[in-house]
Parts: C-alpha cells; structure tokens; sequence
C-alpha cells in the first residue's frame, strides 16, 4: 500500500518517535482503524482547548482556578503536540495513502500555534501585542520553512525556535505559574505584563533568530545550486 501523502515530503526529526510507548499507542490506534487526518484535526481542537485555558485565566478569582487553568493549558499543548506526532506515525504504521494527508499533515498547524500562542498573549502577565507578534512570527517561521522546499533546499526544521520549542515555552512558563507561588510571579503595575510576556517575548526573539538561521541556509543553496 502506499504511504500517506505526509511521508513522501522530509518529517521533523523527533526523538520521541523511538520512544516504545508511542510507537504501541500508534499501533493501538491504527488497531482502532483511527485515521491518520482525524488525529490531525483532534490536534487542533487541543490547541483550542490550550488557548482557551490560557486566556481565561484572568477571569477566575480564585488562585486554585487560576492554577487549574494554567496546568490544563501546558497539558492541552503538550497533548496538540502528541497528536502532531501521532498523526505521521499513524500514516507510517498503517500504509493508508491519503489524497489530503500533507493538508491535513500542515494546515493544522498553522491554526494551533497561532491560536495558542494569541491565548497566551491574553492570560494572566501576558500582553495580546506580544501574542499576535508571536503568532505573526510562527506564522513567517513556518513560511520560511516551506520556501526552503520550494527551492529545492529541502524543509529547514532548525530551531533555536522551531515549533516543538515554542511550545516548550508556553508549556514551561504554564507549569510555572501553575505551580510558583504568586510572589514569585510579579507583574509590572502599568502594562499587566509578567511571566508570560517574558516567555513571549523569548518565542519573538527565538523566531527572528530561526528565521536568520534557516534564511542563510536556503541562500546558501541557492548559490550553491547556480554554480
């Protein structure tokens, strides 16, 4: 049978694929005739989730609501980027050919991190500038990505903030504010920012350095290729 669509393009490297738990829940899932596309979409509706978590937490009064929240939300991420994981390994492990597979495999993606990250922009020590900045800036990130192949120069995955470490920020600073205790969380008087703006603002930073990164690389080839 042929592979899913998802498989004749370059994967992300990840570790985690070798990792013999997720290699039996991949073989449960096809077992259970789960379809590859639909982990895809279960994948979203997590980030959903993860955002919805984040940006609420201004709106609970209680500090155990709050911290509920933000320990929900660095799950729902960690659980989006299971399911990102899952869908190719499903794809691999079942040999099911699908027509939309590198649809289903990128647009995904590219609704969740800007969803979670504009959450995160919303929650409590955050700033909704910093959060569409930093969905902007994935979004740049992932398009760079997608130049590289065009070209011929193949999918760039290089961080230092590709998607899996964006997400480890946001899932970091979550677990942190879930857990510190509220004097080890200032947050400045006048702009409300704190924790996660900084968090933000480090996902800023690293995309401009992945995108400089994976530029030179592309250039590279592209001169490469001319001679």
């Amino acid at each position: 049978m042929a592979v899913d669509d998802r498989q004749s393009v370059e994967r992300r490297p990840l570790r985690s694929r070798d990792v013999a738990l997720f290699q039996s829940l991949a073989r449960l899932l096809n077992h259970w005739h789960v379809s590859p596309n639909a982990i895809s979409l279960l994948s979203v509706v997590l980030a959903c989730g993860a955002a919805a978590a984040l940006a609420s937490t201004p709106w609970v009064e209680s500090s155990i609501w709050q911290r509920v929240l933000w320990l929900t939300g660095a799950l729902l991420i960690q659980g989006r980027l299971l399911a990102n994981m899952l869908d190719g390994m499903v794809a691999v492990e079942s040999g099911r050919a699908s027509a939309l597979g590198e649809l289903f495999n990128e647009i995904p993606d590219r609704i969740s991190d800007p969803l979670i990250l504009i959450g995160a922009g919303y929650a409590v020590g955050g700033g909704a500038e910093l959060g569409y900045i930093a969905a902007a800036c994935a979004l740049f990130v992932a398009y760079i990505r997608a130049i590289g192949a065009n070209v011929g120069a193949g999918q760039r995955f290089e961080g230092p903030m590709a998607k899996p470490h964006r997400m480890f920020v946001l899932t970091l600073v979550s677990v942190y504010c879930g857990l510190a205790p509220m004097s080890w969380q200032p947050i400045h008087t006048s702009s409300g920012m704190g924790v996660m703006a900084a968090g933000l603002i480090i996902v800023i930073g690293g995309c401009v350095a992945t995108v400089w990164r994976r530029l030179i690389r592309i250039v590279a080839h592209c001169r490469g290729a001319s001679h």
